[in-house]
C-alpha cells in the first residue's frame, strides 16, 4: 500500500511553485505510518496527485519533492536521467584545468538531502537525511555507470541514522589520505575522510578567483582560512604575503602543504587564534582581508545574533585594512539573507567613517545552483577603502 498525505493550503501552494519541502506541521492527513527513504505520494484536497518524495520521519522536514506534475513511475530509469541532466551541466563548466566541482547539488539538481562533490578521480557522496540510506546503491551504480570514478567515498550528516560509517569508501580502492586535485591550475588537497563537508570549500571557487586579480602587490590576510584556498590564489596573484589565520592547527598544516603544491615563492605565515580575538587585539594593517567564517546562523533563531556577528568582524578587518585597502566578506548561512548580509557589513563600513567603494557582490558559482530561498546560503561582498585606518 503506498504511502499517501494530505497537506495544509499553503503547502500545496508552496509545492506548486517548485519548493522542495513539506514539514511535519503541514501534513494533515497521512493513511499509515511510513518509514526513512519511501516514495510519498501527495495528493491535494481535491485528491488529484500534487506531488512524490522522500519521506523521513525521524525529521521535522518530512518530505523532499523529487517529481510533482503528471504521476510518474520513480525507477532506476528515472533516477538515471536525473543525474544525467546534473553531469550534463557541469560538463559545459569546466575544463582540464578544474577537475574538482560539484555533480550533484541537492534539490537544485533534484537529488534533495544529497551532494555529489568530485575531486579528481574520487567522488564523494554526502547524505543530509536517512531517506537516501535505502537507495544508496542505486545511485552508487548510476555514479559508476555515468561518471566512473576510481572510488566513491560516504560523509554522512550527523542526523543521519545507519550502520554507514561516515568516511567509508564505498567503491572502489578504499581512501586513507588526502585527495590531490586541479583548481584553475592550482593543485590543492582534501582530506575527503574526516575534512569538513566534502573536504574543501568547492563553493568559492569564483571568489578566490577574484581574490587573485586583486592581490598582486598587495599583502594578505586569510582569516578563517581552513585549507588556506584563497591565500594559493592571492600568491599567485602577485600577492608580497599571505597570512593564513584559523584556530585549527590542522587547518594550518593544511594550507602549509597547499602552498607548497604549487612551489609558490611568497611569504607565508600562519597564525593559530581566535579570529574575533586576534583582529582585536593586533596592530598589524594589511592591503587585503579575507572574511570567510563558517556559518554563523545555523537555525533561524541566531539569524540576529549572527548579522551582528558579521557587522562586529566586518569592523575588525576594516580597522586592519591600510589605504586603499580591500575587504572581502563572506557568508554560507541560509538564514541571513543578501540583503541582510550586505546591510550588516556596508554599516561597519559606513561606521568607520572612511571613504569606500562596493567592488563587487557575488553568489552561487553554477555548479551550485540555489532554486528556492532556502538554497542561497552563499554571499559575498567587496569593498575598497580610500583613506587609512
Amino acid at each position: 500500500m503506498k504511502l499517501r498525505l494530505r497537506i495544509s493550503p499553503a503547502a500545496e501552494r508552496q509545492i506548486r511553485a517548485g519548493h522542495p519541502w513539506v514539514y511535519d506541521g503541514s501534513i494533515r492527513e497521512q493513511n499509515r505510518e511510513g518509514a526513512a527513504g519511501e516514495l510519498a505520494v501527495i495528493y491535494d484536497r481535491n485528491d488529484r496527485f500534487l506531488a512524490i518524495g522522500l519521506y523521513d520521519p525521524e525529521s521535522p522536514l518530512r518530505v523532499r519533492i523529487i517529481h510533482r506534475g503528471k504521476p510518474q513511475v520513480i525507477d532506476k530509469d528515472w533516477w538515471r536521467k536525473k543525474l544525467e541532466q546534473a553531469v550534463r551541466k557541469r560538463n559545459e563548466l569546466f575544463d582540464e584545468h578544474t577537475n574538482a566541482y560539484r555533480c550533484i547539488h541537492g534539490e537544485s539538481d533534484g537529488f534533495p538531502g544529497l551532494v555529489l562533490d568530485r575531486y579528481a578521480h574520487v567522488l564523494v557522496l554526502k547524505l543530509y537525511t536517512s531517506a537516501w540510506v535505502q537507495h544508496l546503491q542505486q545511485i552508487i551504480d548510476l555514479v559508476r555507470e555515468l561518471i566512473h570514478p576510481e572510488s566513491i567515498v560516504l560523509r554522512l550528516s550527523r542526523n543521519v541514522r545507519s550502520e554507514l560509517v561516515d568516511g567509508q569508501t564505498l567503491s572502489g580502492p578504499a581512501i586513507t589520505k588526502p585527495v590531490r586535485f586541479l583548481e584553475s591550475g592550482l593543485r590543492f588537497e582534501a582530506d575527503v575522510v574526516r575534512g569538513q563537508k566534502t573536504g574543501f570549500f568547492l563553493d568559492e571557487r569564483e571568489n578566490r578567483r577574484a581574490v587573485e586579480g586583486l592581490a598582486k602587490d598587495r599583502e594578505v590576510l586569510n582569516v578563517f582560512s581552513f585549507s588556506g584556498g584563497f591565500s594559493v590564489y592571492a600568491a599567485r596573484g602577485g600577492a608580497t604575503g599571505v597570512t593564513d589565520l584559523d584556530i585549527s592547527p590542522h587547518a594550518l598544516e593544511s594550507a602549509k602543504r597547499n602552498l607548497q603544491l604549487n612551489g609558490s615563492k611568497t611569504a607565508h605565515e600562519t597564525i593559530q587564534a581566535d579570529a574575533f580575538d586576534w583582529l582585536q587585539k593586533t596592530e598589524r594593517k594589511f592591503d587585503l582581508i579575507v572574511l570567510d567564517p563558517p556559518s554563523l546562523a545555523k537555525r533561524e533563531q541566531e539569524r540576529a545574533t549572527a548579522i551582528r556577528a558579521y557587522q562586529r568582524l566586518a569592523t575588525l578587518g576594516i580597522r586592519k585594512l591600510r589605504r586603499k585597502g580591500i575587504l572581502v566578506a563572506c557568508s554560507c548561512s541560509a538564514h541571513v539573507t543578501s540583503q541582510e548580509f550586505f546591510a550588516a557589513v556596508r554599516k561597519a563600513a559606513h561606521a568607520s567613517r572612511r571613504a569606500y567603494t562596493v567592488v563587487r557582490t557575488a553568489g552561487h558559482p553554477p555548479d551550485h545552483p540555489a532554486s528556492f530561498p532556502e538554497a542561497e546560503y552563499l554571499k559575498a561582498i567587496y569593498l575598497q577603502f580610500e583613506g587609512a585606518a
